[in-house]
């Protein structure tokens, strides 16, 4: 039997489901926005592992680039809305797959985490407007995927933030890049330095997202602005999207290089031994303030 399929099943209310799992939930949805009955050429991605806060995988992004395949044959396509299964948008980097890049090399950390954050930045291929709607916690590479994105709406319950430093490791998926082109350097250097996480209203203030509603109102809100820009010519809004992007696309490989390479030292490093260690524990991190020994680097 065939270990890993990969499985697209329509179903009434014009939703796909992407799997390359053996098991029975669809690690990506994706659902065509209808009225009356009518594709309106408005697509919603979810990202689908709530058990999990939609931790980002490279299990899942298979998944995630087969929907922005099959999203780039899609002609009438006008619009796209990423949202989050569940009560999370993305806690970001799945535990498990932080603990294998301490084992392994330096060289080896830095070809793999290129690669798993251009697999998810890979949506920024599609030609049309990318709106996040931040559903719950988008954290590290959850709010980084975020950034990503063309315009951000967020439920002011939700906390965002870009726990790098904190768990002890440098800023991935282009962040660093990102993130300057949304906001000015000291809201940039904040979130990045600090760590902190901030609920969806703060997140407005500081003009990392566009828009902070209620839960209930988040993904109306979204489909409101998605049908606003759909209604608009689609060749003046491809065209002026791909200006808007000029800017973020201009030096964004070299980040991500820098980035990889950077984040290859730390994996090699005891902080971030230790801030796995934290997040296993419930714990903030005692980042130097330890007496690295061989007993603590053994736990």
């Amino acid at each position: 039997m065939i270990n890993r399929l990969f499985s697209i099943n329509n179903i009434k209310n014009g939703s796909k489901f992407f799997s390359t799992t053996t098991t029975k939930q669809p690690l990506v949805l994706l659902e065509k926005h209808l009225v009356g009955g009518k594709y309106t050429g408005i697509q919603i991605i979810k990202l689908n592992n709530p058990s999990h806060l939609n931790a980002l995988t490279f299990e899942m992004g298979v998944d995630y680039k087969k929907v922005v395949d099959t999203l780039a044959d899609d002609k009438d396509l006008k619009c796209v809305i990423l949202t989050g299964e569940g009560k999370a948008f993305s806690s970001g980097g799945d535990l498990n797959f932080l603990i294998e890049r301490t084992k392994d090399t330096p060289e080896n950390n830095q070809r793999i985490m290129e690669k798993f954050y251009r697999t998810f930045l890979y949506i920024r291929s599609l030609p049309v407007p990318i709106i996040s709607a931040i559903n719950g916690a988008a954290i590290g590479a959850g709010f980084c995927l975020a950034l990503a994105t063309d315009i951000r709406i967020c439920s002011n319950k939700a906390r965002v933030g870009l726990a790098f430093t904190k768990l002890g490791i440098h800023p991935g998926m282009g962040v660093t890049h990102s993130i300057t082109n949304v906001v000015n350097q000291d809201v940039a250097s904040y979130m990045l330095l600090t760590s902190d996480s901030i609920q969806g209203d703060q997140a407005q203030k500081l003009g990392l997202v566009l828009k902070s509603v209620e839960p209930n109102e988040l993904l109306p809100t979204a489909l409101e602005m998605a049908e606003t820009i759909s209604n608009n010519s689609s060749i003046a809004v491809k065209s002026t999207l791909k200006t808007l992007r000029n800017k973020y696309n201009s030096d964004l490989d070299r980040s991500l290089t820098r980035e990889a390479d950077a984040q290859s030292q730390c994996w090699a490093s005891k902080d971030i031994i230790e801030g796995i260690l934290a997040i296993k524990e419930s714990r903030n991190p005692k980042h130097n303030k330890l007496i690295y020994d061989d007993d603590y680097h053994q736990k």
